[in-house]
Parts: C-alpha cells; structure tokens; sequence
C-alpha cells in the first residue's frame, strides 16, 4: 500500500485530500521561503520542489522510501506585476485587499511530486475577480484573524467569500490545493483511491 506524506502544515490543504478520500500523514518541510523573485508559474513550483525535497530528505535515513510519495504544496497570489504572499501586519493586508478591491487577480499553485528518483512539478492557475469594497468593509475584514496566513491576505472559502465576483478555473487551487490535478498525477504513479475503506 502507497504512504502519501503532505509536505505542508496547511489545515485548507489537510481538508481538501482528505474531501477526496486521500489518506495521507502531514511532516512539515520548514525550509526558507524566501527566494529570489520570478515568474509566479516558477515560483511556486519551485518552492513546491524545495519542500517536497526537505521532506524527501528527512525521511531517506529512516525508511524505505520506494512506496511513498511526498506532495509539496505552495501557492501564491499575482495581480500587476507583484507577487502577494501572506501578509506581515494589519498595513500589509489592507494594502493587499485595497489592491484586489474591483479588480481580478491571478492565484497560483505549484505542487511537487516525489516518488523514489521521481519528480513531478506543475502549477495551475486560477483567475479571481473581487467587488469593489469600500475602505469600511476592508478594515472591517482586516480586523479578523482571517488574512495572516494566507496568499493574498484572504480565504475565498471564508469570510472573504463574500466579495468574490466570480473565477475562470479551479476553486480548490484558490483555497490552496487543485486536488483534481493532483489525483490525476498520483493515478500515473500507481496510486488509487481507496472507496471501499471509506464506506
């Protein structure tokens, strides 16, 4: 039977494997986030890669890796020209959610997979387009927990739901995995969901 190690701490992304019946194990990567500026499309799938790794190399002196598969995991949000990562402070955040205000904003998510000498690195792309908030509703939201640690300062399946226009693309890869994509690339390594042990 195939181990699957979810190289992230990411609670949205633990809900969403397990909505599709995936059973996996969480062990965080701890890497350092901070590299240098690119393309979003390679920026989070490098930081998928560097995470995926971490993990692949934690793990290589305790066990047999040859049936497990590491899924790192990182997404980003994009809007003119900048990439929107989590934001640092309350100024943060009302600058990033001003800026998403009225207009539509790209998110990406890279994802690393890693199976023995095999990698697999993609990333998918997500148009979101926001109302237009006025400056009440935006300190009004950013005075609740809920931007601080996420891309772009909100959770389209929070309370910030409540202000998206509309999306071209996948949902789940807005709240931080598209899952869809990823069972398709874990089917091609032999893995299968299995129904029967969720009955």
């Amino acid at each position: 039977m195939m181990r699957i190690i979810l190289a992230s701490a990411s609670p949205r992304r633990r809900e969403i494997l397990k909505s599709v019946g995936i059973d996996f194990e969480v062990i965080t990567s701890e890497v350092d986030e901070n590299i240098e500026e690119m393309m979003p499309y390679d920026y989070v799938k490098e930081l998928s890669k560097l995470k995926a790794r971490a993990v692949s190399l934690k793990l290589k002196n305790e066990m047999d890796l040859g049936d497990t598969i590491i899924i790192g995991a990182d997404t980003v949000v994009y809007h003119n020209g900048r990439i929107l990562t989590k934001p640092a402070d309350k100024e943060d955040a009302y600058r990033m959610i001003s800026e998403l205000s009225g207009n539509t904003h790209q998110v990406y998510t890279g994802v690393t997979l890693i199976k023995g000498d095999e990698t697999v690195s993609f990333s998918v792309k997500t148009d979101v387009n926001v109302y237009a908030l006025s400056e009440e509703t935006i300190r009004a939201y950013i005075n609740t927990s809920e931007p601080y640690d996420k891309a772009g300062g909100y959770g389209i399946q929070g309370l910030f739901g409540a202000y998206i226009k509309g999306i071209e693309g996948d949902y789940l890869n807005v709240v931080g995995l598209p899952v869809s994509r990823v069972v398709y690339e874990l089917n091609k390594f032999g893995y299968k969901i299995d129904y029967e042990r969720l009955d």
